[in-house]
């Protein structure tokens, strides 16, 4: 069986064929899925550069790169996207990667896991813990919303400064949590970390470990060089590619752009829920959906600001609803800190469902 990193490496053909694509200008729907699937192994090659660096500065600066760096690649693909002026695909991509880190990835770790192991189990209390803020997360991006939807003749600039208020309410938040997860109260999270740590030295199988950190930091800005340029191939071709794929341009923000931009913690969660790390799995799943709610989409929102777009936390009504129902039901299903093939079973499903809701939505004027 082909481990991740080959798979990777398999992938990586793709980088010079997109770039051999867009040169040579080939169809649309070329560059458009030659430059994704490129985009694969850049992010985790991405994720293994960091991971590196951050075992060299120690835990507490290692957390935090981790932390900022955990959902680089979709926050490069999004800025592009923004700068582009495709203000509803980076909506639709933000509400996209929850659903799918929330439901898909949790689903699929839960269930091949379960396969396996009869029951598998995690920390009830940071479960909780993250819930609690998931719970922010959807409160944050339905206000602006109803704010929207319950006052008449709203103006786009006062919708604006609202989303940029409770942007920086989040981006403090999101600070907190991790001044709360790494500092004081680092013990509730030691055994995901221990198992963090565990993983990286069984992964370790090359001497990459010993080369020196000034290497890894050379190779992680030119791998986000690179996933910037295969973004950017990316988001050029994406309308054309996906009216001749007949893919809506709300589903492509929501299901396709997240599968792809989060393909290599996808890999990372399910491989360590089949050597039975549940902890760190869930930790991957729901921290990065965390990330992208706190982190990201604030992020999005202040430089939407300055790059004159009009970007705000007043999201597609449907898109909520699926949010929420994703936290929802991952927070019902992991409250217990216990799982088994049949939740993750339930997660797929939902997922499944919301995607089918997704292609079959009618496309809606600015998407």
């Amino acid at each position: 069986m082909l481990n991740k990193k080959i798979i990777f490496l398999i992938l990586s053909i793709f980088i010079p064929i997109s770039l051999t694509a867009h040169f040579l200008e080939w169809d649309s729907t070329i560059i458009f899925v030659t430059a994704g699937l490129a985009i694969v192994p850049l992010a985790a090659f991405m994720g293994t550069a960091t991971e590196e660096i951050a075992v060299v500065v120690g835990p507490n600066l290692g957390g935090l790169l981790n932390a900022t760096f955990g959902n680089a690649t979709e926050l490069i693909l999004a800025l592009i996207a923004l700068k582009e002026g495709l203000v509803n695909i980076v909506k639709a991509t933000i509400t996209g990667s929850i659903i799918s880190n929330l439901l898909l990835v949790m689903g699929l770790s839960m269930f091949l896991g379960g396969l396996r192991y009869k029951e598998q189990s995690f920390q009830p209390v940071a479960a909780r813990l993250n819930a609690s803020s998931m719970n922010l997360a959807v409160i944050s991006i339905l206000l602006p919303t109803a704010v929207q939807f319950t006052s008449s003749g709203i103006e786009e600039k006062t919708l604006q400064q609202l989303s940029v208020a409770v942007a920086v309410v989040l981006i403090i938040v999101y600070g907190l949590t991790l001044f709360f997860s790494m500092k004081t109260h680092a013990y509730l999270y030691e055994l995901g970390v221990v198992e963090t740590e565990i993983e990286l030295q069984e992964d370790s199988e090359t001497e990459s470990s010993n080369r020196p950190i000034w290497i890894w930091i050379i190779l992680l800005l030119v791998i986000t060089v690179g996933v910037a340029i295969e973004s950017e191939l990316l988001v050029e071709s994406l309308e054309e590619a996906t009216e001749q794929l007949g893919l809506s341009s709300l589903f492509t923000g929501v299901i396709v752009l997240p599968i792809i931009g989060n393909a290599a913690e996808h890999a990372t969660a399910v491989t360590v829920a089949l050597k039975d790390k549940m902890d760190l799995s869930v930790s991957v799943a729901v921290g990065s959906s965390l990330q992208i709610a706190l982190f990201v989409a604030p992020v999005l929102v202040i430089a939407g600001w300055f790059l004159g777009q009009p970007m705000d936390l007043d999201f597609n009504p449907f898109e909520l609803v699926a949010v929420a129902v994703a936290v929802l039901t991952a927070n019902s299903i992991s409250s217990d800190g216990k799982s088994n093939w049949l939740e993750g079973t339930l997660l797929i499903a939902t997922y499944s469902l919301l995607g089918l809701a997704f292609f079959f939505h009618p496309i809606t004027e600015g998407l």
